[in-house]
């Protein structure tokens, strides 16, 4: 993702979902077919002096919606609204600093159906999986399956 798309997704994000900007959200990279969100401690902390649930949980949220949001930029489709209609998820590990929420991309031919059916049919549903880390580590704090919905 070149500096001018990551400020786009992270302007869109700002202004779509404004809690976005209270969290201090914001988007370190796309490569490779790889979101990468940053999730600061201090607006997110909790008594227990680690990030909270809830924020862990928008935070792997946001990081499949901007995936979704950017892949479908890149493939043309600017029709189309994304919602996410179930989410699992779980908290192996305590954050306790930053962190980092990473969506990688499905295989190859889940997408590829995802849009077919959506470019048919006018609606499509795609599973994302997402995971935060704590900023320096390769441990997975949360781990995040959520199922996507663009529809016209």
């Amino acid at each position: 993702m070149t500096e001018h798309m990551a400020h786009d997704l992270e302007q869109v994000l700002h202004h779509d979902i404004p809690l976005t900007r209270d969290m201090g959200l914001k988007v370190l990279s796309w490569k490779n077919g790889q979101l990468r969100l940053h999730l600061p401690l201090a607006p997110n902390i909790n008594h227990k002096s680690t990030l909270f649930g809830g924020s862990l949980y928008c935070g792997a949220v946001l990081a499949g919606w901007g995936w979704l949001h950017v892949r479908l930029r890149e493939a043309g489709i600017e029709d189309g609204h994304i919602v996410i209609q179930d989410g699992q998820i779980s908290y192996p590990l305590p954050v306790k600093s930053d962190a980092v929420a990473i969506c990688d991309a499905p295989d190859a031919a889940l997408w590829d159906k995802f849009i077919t059916t959506y470019q048919r049919r006018g609606r499509a549903r795609l599973a994302l999986h997402t995971r935060i880390v704590a900023e320096g580590s390769e441990a997975d704090a949360v781990r995040f399956v959520g199922q996507f919905v663009l529809h016209r």
